[in-house]
């Protein structure tokens, strides 16, 4: 394939592993250590190989795409063959039901995106210098090994929003979405945060987090060499318990934490609550240099407002501790708005062969889009924090 004064050459490989880590991670995190977000390094990305939480049998088949000039890796991208729609984050089964119903098959599918993962961080992963090239490089390659396979499309999904813009300029389709994310507006501490709320939201947190702390057990916060092998034995039993009632199935093997036990301990924070000497609930959150994701919550116990605490709270006092911008909680969850969370969009790109179908699901995001935007301005809207002035006690 040709770029601009280039010869740009696209292949494909279906293992990280056949990609030397520092290759890949100076797409990946150019910014160097820590990552903006751990998801797209090689160690997480590997991870979920070498564990089998994707690949055979799995529905998602790696095929990340490289886009080389002469001996050069230039860009890349982690992209998957689909043969669901599971573990996505970004809604698109109507779609699915509708292509089929019309006589089409939408499976498989190309999905560039962090398995399991509905974190928003950078897709077209570029050297510095080909940001560009890189990324029409990407897009190109993409739409043609789609089209040229019979694949119905193409879905880039948690985008960033400049990527977006990018993509939606190559003739990709946008897509809007929308989270809830706790900002750091410079707080001391959790009390200072609480003295920005309104009177009748600060009560309700205190009340929270006085009856989680009174489970009776202690809160322990693990990141790096603090994280032992002991931990994962307790957080499987947890994350299958929430696996098995959301999903019907865990989506991570026990294999994985097993890998982030050996290579991803400096990435995480294990938050885990012991009583009377047993591992009752805990929370897996993962570490990037201005943000932290929070990602897995189980129990085997359940105790009046501990998810809060720990989900929440918790990862809110780190944050400020650590200095860091703000905490992305995961998908969904209109209850986070109360607990401090405002709603923030985000962002995907999609591809659809099928030219009438291409321009019905345009006609949709659109209408969708408008109605992303209007909820989070009426969300904001009620948000906990003060509206002005000063409030008592």
């Amino acid at each position: 394939m040709m770029g601009k004064n280039d010869q740009i050459e696209i292949s494909m490989t279906g293992a990280i592993s056949e990609i030397a880590p520092d290759e890949w991670n100076g797409l990946a995190c150019p910014e160097g250590e820590p990552p903006i977000d751990p998801f797209t390094t090689h160690r997480f990305l590997k991870a979920l190989e070498d564990s089998g939480s994707v690949g055979a049998g799995t529905g998602w088949s790696p095929h990340h795409i490289l886009a080389r000039n002469g001996d050069e890796l230039i860009a890349a991208m982690p992209m998957y063959a689909k043969g669901h729609s599971q573990g996505e984050y970004v809604f698109d089964h109507s779609w699915a039901h509708a292509f089929e119903q019309a006589g089409g098959r939408y499976y498989p599918k190309l999905q560039a995106t962090v398995p399991f993962t509905p974190a928003s961080g950078r897709r077209f992963l570029t050297k510095p210098g080909f940001e560009k090239l890189g990324k029409a490089a990407l897009v190109q390659g993409a739409v043609q090994v789609a089209s040229e396979n019979g694949l119905s499309s193409l879905h880039i999904t948690y985008c960033l929003e400049a990527e977006a813009e990018d993509g939606a300029a190559m003739g990709l389709m946008h897509r809007t979405g929308q989270q809830f994310h706790w900002l750091n507006d410079g707080y001391e501490d959790f009390a200072d945060f609480l003295s920005r709320l309104s009177s009748r939201k600060r009560k309700a947190i205190r009340k929270e987090r006085a009856g989680a702390q009174a489970f009776g057990g202690e809160i322990y916060a693990l990141t790096g060499d603090q994280i032992e092998p002991e931990h994962w034995d307790a957080f499987w039993q947890f994350y299958q318990d929430t696996g098995a009632r959301k999903w019907g199935r865990p989506y991570l093997t026990r294999e994985f934490f097993d890998e982030a036990q050996a290579h991803l301990r400096r990435d995480i924070l294990l938050i885990l609550c012991k009583l009377e000497g047993r591992w009752v609930a805990g929370a897996l959150n993962f570490i990037g240099r201005d943000a932290l994701f929070g990602r897995y919550w189980g129990c085997v116990q359940d105790h009046p407002f501990l998810h809060f605490e720990v989900c929440y709270y918790q990862a809110i006092e780190y944050a400020i501790a650590n200095g860091l911008a703000r905490v992305e909680a995961g998908a969904q969850g209109e209850h986070k708005l109360a607990r401090g969370y405002l709603p923030v969009a985000t962002h995907s790109l999609h591809w659809i062969a099928d030219e009438g179908f291409r321009r019905a699901v345009a006609q949709f995001l659109e209408e969708e889009r408008n109605a992303v935007d209007e909820d989070i301005e009426i969300l904001t809207s009620y948000g906990p924090f003060k509206r002005g002035g000063s409030e008592s006690e």
